[in-house]
């Protein structure tokens, strides 16, 4: 038998998920407890809409991290400015905060700071490349520039 889960089942599915389970199982577990509900032609239909809509938005999604992507990428280089000191050593290191504030001061985009990649601690001046995950499809590749104050 076809049902629709309304809540998540471990071991089942999610919610929304139409899934088959025993005629026995249904009846005497899952309707009683409004767990599911039995699938109807409307209910597919619902949920067909459903998928479509949630296609949508992640295709829009998707398209807004591609458009982010080129807007950083068009910018170029990032410039943090820090404390020097001997031998163009930082006075402490170039944080991931960091990095967000200058994108969002520069660019106006706000970017979680725990969406930046960081290949190497940034300890010295000099161009670093830095990734960002604008989407789990979409990684952007910023320059970041690190000068003496």
């Amino acid at each position: 038998m076809q049902v629709v889960l309304r809540q998540a089942i471990p071991g089942l599915g999610k919610p929304g998920e139409i899934v088959n389970v025993k005629p026995g199982y249904a009846r005497n577990y899952l309707f009683p407890r409004q767990m599911a509900v039995r699938v109807t032609p409307g209910i597919l239909k619902e949920q067909q809409v459903r998928l479509e809509q949630e296609a949508a938005r992640k295709l829009a999604e998707r398209q807004q991290a591609e458009n982010y992507k080129t807007a950083l990428e068009t910018i170029g280089r990032f410039v943090i400015r820090k404390k020097v000191g001997e031998h163009d050593l930082l006075f402490g290191q170039v944080t991931t905060s960091d990095i967000a504030e200058v994108v969002l001061a520069t660019s106006g985009l706000d970017i979680d700071r725990r969406n930046i990649l960081l290949n190497e601690e940034i300890k010295k001046t000099g161009v670093y490349p830095v990734q960002v995950k604008l989407h789990p499809e979409v990684t952007a590749t910023l320059r970041i520039q690190v000068t003496p104050e």
